[in-house]
C-alpha cells in the first residue's frame, strides 16, 4: 500500500470525526477487526461494537479539529500521529489530545487492525 491510501483513510476519519458521524467513521472498519479503544482493554472484535464506542461522540463533543501526520508505513500497516482539540459535553471545557495510532488497511481499504496511545489535556 501507498502513503495516499492511508492519506484517504485518515482523511475520512477526520471527516467522520469532524462531522460527528459515527456511521461513516465506524463503516471505515472490517468486520473482523481488532479495535483497541485503549491498549489496557479488551479490543473490539466487529463492526458494531465499533459503533457503540463511535455512537456517543455527538452527544460528548464538538468543535472537533482533528490533524495527523504519517510517521511510518512497512506493507499494510502505518503509524500516526494524530491531535484533537475539541469542546468537551456538556462541560463546555476544551480539551486537547495527542496520540499514536497503528493500523492496518485490509485489500478494500479498510481497517482491519486498530490501536492507539494517547495522552490527554
Amino acid at each position: 500500500m501507498d502513503i495516499q491510501q492511508f492519506k484517504d483513510w485518515l482523511n475520512k476519519l477526520e471527516k467522520a470525526w469532524v462531522g460527528l458521524d459515527p456511521k461513516n467513521a465506524s463503516t471505515l472498519f472490517s468486520n473482523d477487526v481488532e479495535y483497541y479503544e485503549s491498549t489496557l482493554r479488551v479490543p473490539c472484535q466487529n463492526w458494531d461494537e465499533v459503533f457503540d464506542l463511535w455512537k456517543v461522540i455527538p452527544t460528548n463533543q464538538k468543535d472537533v479539529v482533528f490533524n495527523y501526520d504519517i510517521l511510518a508505513i512497512s506493507g499494510n500497516l502505518c503509524v500516526a500521529n494524530w491531535r484533537v482539540e475539541r469542546t468537551r459535553l456538556p462541560q463546555l471545557t476544551h480539551q486537547k489530545i495527542d496520540g499514536i495510532f497503528v493500523l492496518k488497511l485490509n485489500e478494500d481499504g479498510l481497517c482491519n487492525y486498530f490501536k492507539q496511545w494517547r495522552t490527554v489535556e
